[in-house]
């Protein structure tokens, strides 16, 4: 059974300079203070809770610097509540940042198989993947050499064809992959999409809606670290791009006012 559920979950960035303080100006009401008043934490996520299923579509909107990416990391276990807990039945895959756990020194052969083993796949499971992975990521005679030696448009390639070669029971994603030349995005494209189509349960941050419209069925809306709102696409993004649209315009008669 896959299953992902996160439950009053919050977590905290120690403050450790002035200028930390400065960046945080404009939310002072997330900044945590000694009883001497002290500026000591930034509260990232506040008491996050969802539960989701096999079947499962979300998607994650919120304006940048609300917690979007620190959930992610969150779900993904790649960061640790400060308090709640987040409990993952299932293998997780996260595309939050498809160039960690690359190995520069190693070769591409090797890199797909310690990826794979983190993956937590077989090595059985790896070598029926390998020739795939080394095909859709049009390395030719390089497959061997170091990764520290490819271009960047090589060790993207490498990096997207590793991660989305094994069929993934929990997909956390950060905005929708793409990069490298034309030929190359309408590959990835439709690699991506039959990639979420296998996926028992989908997590999705995204600032576009036509993505949410077409893989989503519920969206949560983070707000200063907090759930705003938690409902349907429609009902979500509609609230949000109101309160966007509101903000702007507040904005524009400010500066008209200077």
């Amino acid at each position: 059974m896959v299953r992902l559920t996160v439950e009053n979950a919050g977590l905290s960035y120690p403050i450790r300079s002035s200028a930390q303080i400065r960046n945080f100006e404009q939310k002072n009401e997330r900044i945590v203070t000694s009883p001497s008043g002290k500026a000591i934490a930034f509260n990232a996520l506040t008491d996050i809770s969802f539960d989701l299923k096999s079947g499962a579509r979300l998607g994650i909107i919120g304006k940048n610097g609300s917690g979007k990416t620190t959930l992610l990391q969150l779900i993904s276990q790649i960061l640790v509540p400060d308090y709640g807990r987040v409990h993952v039945e299932g293998t997780a895959s996260n595309l939050i940042n498809i160039n960690l756990g690359i190995q520069p020194g190693a070769s591409a052969q090797r890199n797909i198989t310690l990826r794979g083993l983190a993956y937590g796949q077989s090595l059985k499971s790896i070598d029926e993947k390998r020739a795939d992975i080394i095909e859709f990521a049009e390395l030719g005679e390089f497959v061997d050499f170091p990764v520290e030696t490819y271009s960047a448009g090589m060790r993207m390639r490498l990096n997207f064809a590793i991660a989305t070669a094994f069929d993934p029971e929990i997909l956390i994603l950060d905005e929708w992959l793409s990069a490298g030349d034309i030929a190359f995005r309408q590959k990835a494209s439709e690699r991506m999409n039959k990639f979420v189509q296998k996926a028992g349960i989908l997590v999705l941050a995204t600032h576009t809606k036509p993505l949410l419209t077409s893989n989503c069925d519920r969206v949560i809306w983070i707000d200063e670290g907090k759930i705003r709102m938690d409902g349907s696409v429609e009902e979500v993004w509609t609230a949000y791009a109101g309160e966007q649209e509101k903000l702007r315009a507040l904005q524009k008669a400010e500066q008209a006012g200077k």
